[in-house]
């Protein structure tokens, strides 16, 4: 994985733990009102929501970290393969949200795009260096080469 792609990747982990934080924490705050559009006779009636999803980031911001440190530990498939899913879920709760909500653009658009800009980077990024990709993994029929004889004497017989 590209260091490009790690380090959109560990911002994005960094955005979901913040906004969920705000989400369970926080969304009572007026501050936040033109993130959330909660209104104060909402809060009780949204509390229970708004803390879940609030988790619900925090968590997939948690598994990005998980999969970089995999990452960075040689496993690549299995991390690339988790920041690819956590990010791609995202992407497509961005439009959902752009869909349900028009309203809440401008949230829909952060929701979605740096996990789009992180697919992006892993994707370009793989494709700049096919090398890397098959340096990862050996082939699975690769088999120990056999030293060449050094003399005639050493030489195979037919």
């Amino acid at each position: 994985m590209s260091p490009v792609a790690q380090v959109l990747a560990a911002l994005q982990a960094l955005t979901l733990v913040a906004i969920g934080v705000l989400e369970t924490f926080f969304f009572r705050s007026p501050a936040l009102h033109p993130i959330f559009l909660i209104e104060p006779d909402e809060y009780d009636a949204v509390a229970l929501w708004t803390r879940n999803v609030g988790v619900y980031n925090m968590l997939m911001g948690v598994a990005i970290v998980i999969a970089l440190v995999l990452v960075h530990r040689a496993m690549l498939a299995e991390g690339r393969a988790i920041i690819l899913t956590v990010c791609a879920m995202h992407v497509v709760l961005g439009a959902s949200l752009l869909i349900t909500a028009p309203e809440l653009w401008l949230s829909a658009v952060f929701e979605s795009g740096l996990s789009l800009a992180v697919i992006l980077a892993i994707v370009l990024g793989d494709r700049r260096s096919p090398d890397r990709a098959a340096a990862a993994a050996p082939p699975a029929d690769a088999s120990p080469a056999r030293p060449a004889p050094r003399s005639p004497r050493e030489a195979p017989r037919a």
